[in-house]
């Protein structure tokens, strides 16, 4: 097991190797490496990111197989078995970083905007309990006078979401809650760049607490 920190700086490392073209995935895929991994698995990360085909974690981070145990959904939201899922990870391989993967320009986050200013009788219940979670996030900033903005709506609330995702992670679990009060597991979100491929890393003091989350 490794640290929190030594987690997030790998992560880092990778990325920074991403954004200048010095990734090479072929030693982190090859067939002595899938041979070590047949009987266990110990990633050092938990990724909850979006289902985005433009977002790979394992690509945008330069780790190979084995590295990170990623849960992907449209928007990044939190859903029971999404939860449950970061659960298994944190107690099963024990691994102590957990990031809340959003990105810019999100169609999910576009969605929502989309169905708050112009309600969808057609949307299907699946879909609609996505913009439903990210909602909250998305209204919020709408009331404080942000809805004739698109763009500047846009990035706030994708932020706002993460945010969000970040908090609901850190209060609604009572497993995540001990490992992160008494085994060192750390929750942060971060935000993909589509225009640079640079991932943004939130800092703990950015008020996730202070975001709605939704109950079940």
């Amino acid at each position: 097991m490794i640290s929190a920190d030594e987690a997030l700086k790998r992560l880092k490392t990778g990325n920074d190797r991403f954004v200048a073209d010095k990734h090479d995935l072929a030693d982190l895929t090859n067939q002595s490496r899938r041979a070590n991994l047949i009987e266990a698995q110990t990633p050092f990360a938990i990724i909850l990111g979006c289902s985005d085909s433009r977002v790979p974690a394992e690509i945008i981070f330069n780790q190979g197989l084995g590295d990170l145990f990623v849960i992907r959904v449209a928007g990044n939201i939190v859903a029971p078995s999404l939860l449950g899922s970061v659960e298994f990870s944190a107690v099963q391989h024990r691994a102590r970083l957990v990031v809340v993967l959003g990105h810019t320009l999100c169609g999910a986050i576009q969605a929502t905007i989309s169905e708050l200013k112009q309600p969808s009788a057609n949307r299907s219940p699946n879909l609609q309990s996505i913009v439903n979670r990210i909602q909250p996030s998305v209204q919020t900033l709408m009331e404080a006078g942000l809805g004739h903005d698109d763009e500047r709506l846009t990035k706030l609330a994708t932020r706002a979401n993460i945010r969000a995702s970040v908090a609901h992670l850190k209060h609604g679990s009572q497993i995540l809650e001990n490992l992160v009060a008494n085994d060192g597991l750390r929750i942060v979100g971060a935000e993909y760049s589509l225009q640079t491929g640079k991932v943004d890393f939130f800092t703990d003091d950015e008020g996730t607490d202070q975001l709605p989350v939704i109950e079940h």
